[in-house]
């Protein structure tokens, strides 16, 4: 499966942004799917997934209660809604995906990944 994700731009603090996945290849209703995101110098790091049939969700910690996570399997796409944006949510998001996966957030439990799309929140 191919994924692309876009939406990534420049917003204030406080701002939202929504990006999305786009999914080609396969239907991505097998996958699990999780955002990650990676700032300058520190590691990939787990932001969130959405189960496969119901789509339950799972978050950090550090974007609880201020980041969504949505699944369209007949548009083939995962949505990531970002609200209250702070400086620290600067980074490359990514969108993967986990066949048959539990929404693990270890990075190497996925299989494909999408180019990253640059999210930068000014103060």
């Amino acid at each position: 499966v191919q994924l692309q994700a876009s939406g990534g731009g420049l917003v204030q603090a406080g701002g939202s942004l929504r990006l999305s996945c786009a999914a080609s290849g396969r239907a991505i209703s097998s996958y699990v799917m999780g955002w990650f995101r990676q700032a300058p110098g520190k590691e990939r790091e787990f932001v969130g997934s959405i189960r496969r049939y119901g789509g339950s969700t799972s978050y950090a910690e550090s974007v609880k209660g201020r980041f969504t996570i949505s699944r369209d399997d007949v548009k083939n796409t995962v949505n990531l809604q970002m609200n209250s944006l702070k400086p620290e949510d600067t980074a490359v998001y990514y969108c993967a995906a986990d066949y048959f996966g539990s929404g693990s957030p270890d990075t190497s439990k996925y299989e494909y990944w999408g180019r990253g799309t640059q999210v930068t929140v000014s103060s």
